[in-house]
């Protein structure tokens, strides 16, 4: 059989096991320090409106609160536009970093291995600038935020296949105490 048709099929059966799956990839914070989680759009939104007042001040709201555990925004291919599904965890974060002046968000940008070096490197960029701008049109003060931009250096997924891909364009938010 033709491998180029092989990789076709591994492709296909592999969307096609992902169809229809509620998934959640987490990394314990033992194992890389970061404590991420990405999620579908299902559970955020809602999180977004219940009154977490309470919850959202000190070191302790980000390892207890479940509404700032994502911290990951993923985008197609070769865009910067934010989707829907990240709109309530979106509005967590501001709500964070408005309410915590010693922490310090930094908006790390990431891109897949296709384009060139420099390229990746700018769209990186211009994502972390756009989960900024919209941190910001949700009341996160400017000044508490940063942007750096990876590019293609720092992928979570080294195979080279769509879904792969995929999960290596990102932004991630990190914080760190000021």
């Amino acid at each position: 059989m033709n491998t180029s048709i092989l990789k076709v099929l591994v492709i296909a059966l592999a969307a096609t096991a992902m169809v229809g799956c509620k998934t959640t990839k987490k990394n314990d914070a033992a194992d890389t320090g970061s404590n991420q989680e990405t999620v579908n759009n299902t559970g955020t939104d809602s999180m977004a409106d219940k009154d977490w007042s309470n919850e959202f001040v000190g070191k302790d709201a980000l390892a207890n609160n479940p509404c700032l555990k994502p911290r990951v925004i993923k985008f197609d291919l070769d865009r910067t536009e934010i989707a829907s599904e990240f709109d309530g965890m979106l509005t967590c974060h501001a709500k964070f970093i408005k309410m915590n002046a010693g922490f310090m968000a930094t908006l790390e940008g990431h891109a897949d291995e296709r384009g060139t070096r420099e390229y990746n490197l700018g769209l990186g960029e211009r994502r972390g600038n756009a989960v900024g701008d919209m941190l910001k049109a949700k009341d996160a003060p400017s000044g508490q935020m940063s942007n750096v931009s990876f590019g293609e250096e720092r992928p979570t997924c080294q195979d080279s296949m769509e879904s792969c891909w995929a999960d290596n364009r990102r932004v991630e938010i990190v914080y760190s105490e000021k």
